[in-house]
């Protein structure tokens, strides 16, 4: 009878660990389908004739789908003031610069933070988490008034500098750095190593995961970059500008727009993946403990 009692009970627990299963299957499933919408609406709109986009209730797929759409986008932005390659050129500089020099300011200061006693050392960390309830968007008229004293307006710099500091970036790089043993920093000490040594050749070799999810994070984010409002000079403005400019121009160019959309939304999902790849197997591959 104790026996039968406890495959009835094991038998339970396992129909519930199935169950849970399928049950959180399911629920990812039905969030990554809501998710993958927008990106699959802007693909569908993207190859639409035109005469299908005034087709109302709108269809969820393109009945004549067509390429027309990409080629208009092409000649549309190479019919503008300056080279389409320009737009392209300063949307790659601006990523490259802004999610290289974020990864690495952010790593520095994080293990400041993290692992250096010096006074002030609570204050600031208390001050990041206070800064992460801030959108860049509520400092935006004293951030603009700052570059203008500067004389950064209607210059590269208005759209790199701002974007390099990350709040976001340097709480996810102390907090991973948080987790490595003291008695590391304390060998490299004796070792002979510096603070830079220690920072670079012992402390960042093992912060691949944060590292990789907060450049996924900076790529991201410089590649959306706008600054309509900070550049005026055609030559100077970056690809989601561009788009803006053509979506604006009414429902007829509506299929270019989400052709450049879905043009610009390649490189971040190449990032994604390639990033996502070394996040995954450091994760899988790395452990340190005291």
């Amino acid at each position: 009878m104790a026996t039968e009692k406890r495959l009835k009970a094991s038998n339970k627990q396992a129909g519930r660990k199935i169950g849970g299963t399928v049950g959180i299957f399911l629920f990812l499933t039905v969030l990554g389908l809501f998710m993958a919408g927008p990106i699959y609406l802007a693909v569908v709109t993207s190859i639409k004739p035109v005469e299908e986009l005034f087709i109302f209730p709108p269809k969820l797929y393109a009945m004549n789908p067509t390429l027309d759409n990409y080629s208009d986008m092409f000649s549309v932005l190479s019919e503008m003031w300056v080279p389409f390659s320009r737009y392209v050129f300063n949307s790659v500089f601006v990523t490259v610069v802004v999610t290289v020099s974020q990864c690495f300011c952010a790593s520095m200061a994080a293990f400041c933070l993290a692992k250096c006693r010096f006074p002030g050392n609570a204050i600031l960390n208390k001050i990041i988490v206070t800064a992460l309830l801030y959108n860049s968007n509520v400092i935006y008229i004293m951030q603009y008034m700052v570059m203008a004293q500067l004389g950064m307006i209607n210059k590269m710099s208005a759209l790199i500098l701002p974007s390099i500091a990350s709040a976001m970036g340097l709480f996810l790089m102390r907090q991973s750095m948080s987790q490595v043993p003291d008695a590391m920093i304390e060998a490299a000490k004796v070792d002979g190593a510096n603070m830079f040594t220690t920072c670079w050749k012992i402390v960042m070799p093992n912060q691949k995961p944060a590292l990789m999810t907060m450049s996924i994070f900076a790529f991201q984010g410089a590649w959306n970059i706008q600054g309509g409002s900070l550049v005026y000079d055609e030559a100077l403005k970056t690809l989601p500008t561009v788009v803006q400019q053509a979506a604006a121009a009414g429902l007829a160019r509506a299929g270019v727009a989400m052709a450049a959309a879905v043009f610009m939304l390649i490189p971040p999902v190449v990032f994604f993946m390639l990033a996502q790849k070394n996040v995954i197997e450091t994760m899988a591959h790395s452990g340190i403990k005291d």
